[in-house]
């Protein structure tokens, strides 16, 4: 049974798009008069679909608590979590404008490098570069834009750690299945409003977590994405003695993945100078993997290799590495 069941009792005006196997995201737009999917790296229009703005704003209430969470006036923003990784978000009115929005991303394959290279999204040298580096414990970010299939690459290199080596996993909102026998899962939490005679439950944010999981022995730490200034806590990890970490970051190019990462370091506001987070970066990451969609594929389109820190400069350096797409080769959905 598909986790999707949880939550298709009251999704059935769209029951078919969320079980339809080549369709990998439903959108639901303007409290539910407009609906898109993604197919085949795409986004369509669904003609002639649509939902009473009622029936969907319950639906959105049922189905974050069958997540085990709230949302309402007051808390109008879901971020759930299915058990299979597919995720659910929401957004209520005031914060969406033209009625209440729903989309969902399902979790419908768990690539391996293989099959990526298969698909066209990297080549087998660079697989096989890749996947020494995972051996020989170098830290990897993978940078991309939304929907570029960064958290898929993670997930497949992941696969590739040697299963005696103990990894903690942290996210934001829990959607990478890793299978090791040595794995521990973190995942953050919001702020959450009092109901009823409850107390208030405070956050635990990523840098919460990064610190907690220096107590667990880890062997291995992934962060599923880097967006703010548990950046800070993530170097001080990799700069004492965490070697062969895995994380994801919003960027357009390789080059920018680590000018943003220096800047979610600056957000921690620790008075470290700008040349000394630079210089910190050039020592905790080893490469920087880039991925894009081209046309309706997701491909890896530059890696780098972080080849240390130029003072006079004030720049990092970095050497390009070769072939990281074939050209002209068919990928498929990443």
């Amino acid at each position: 049974m598909s986790s999707l069941d949880r939550i298709l009792p009251f999704l059935r005006p769209i029951e078919d798009l969320l079980c339809d196997p080549a369709i990998t995201e439903v959108m639901v737009n303007c409290g539910g008069r407009r609906v898109f999917v993604e197919r085949s790296g795409a986004l369509e229009l669904v003609p002639e679909r649509s939902l009473e703005v009622r029936n969907l704003t319950v639906a959105i209430k049922n189905i974050a608590r069958a997540c085990g969470d709230e949302i309402s006036e007051a808390q109008p923003a879901l971020d759930a979590r299915l058990e299979d990784g597919s995720r659910v978000a929401a957004m209520f009115p005031p914060c969406s404008v033209d009625g209440p929005t729903l989309t969902v991303r399902k979790f419908t394959h768990r690539y391996t490098l293989q099959e990526l290279v298969e698909c066209g999204t990297l080549t087998a040298a660079l697989a096989r570069h890749l996947t020494d580096a995972v051996n020989r414990r170098r830290n990897v970010l993978i940078s991309g834009g939304t929907g570029t299939g960064k958290t898929t690459l993670l997930n497949a290199l992941a696969s590739t750690i040697p299963p005696d080596d103990r990894i903690v996993l942290i996210e934001e909102t829990s959607e990478i299945l890793i299978d090791k026998p040595n794995l521990v899962r973190f995942e953050a939490r919001r702020a959450q409003a009092p109901l009823g005679q409850e107390a208030p439950l405070p956050a635990v944010t990523i840098a919460d977590l990064l610190r907690a999981t220096l107590r667990h022995r880890p062997d291995r730490i992934l962060v599923g994405e880097v967006r703010g200034h548990e950046a800070f806590d993530l170097l001080q990890a990799l700069n004492t003695g965490h070697q062969g970490a895995l994380s994801t970051i919003h960027a357009n190019s390789a080059e920018q993945a680590l000018s943003r990462l220096a800047h979610c370091v600056l957000t921690a506001n620790t008075g470290l100078p700008h040349h000394s987070t630079r210089g910190a970066i050039a020592l905790a990451i080893h490469l920087v993997v880039h991925v894009e969609r081209v046309g309706r594929e997701r491909r890896v389109t530059d890696v780098v290799r972080v080849a240390g820190y130029d003072a006079a400069a004030d720049r990092i350096r970095l050497e390009s590495v070769s072939s990281p797409v074939s050209p002209g080769v068919e990928g498929g959905e990443s």
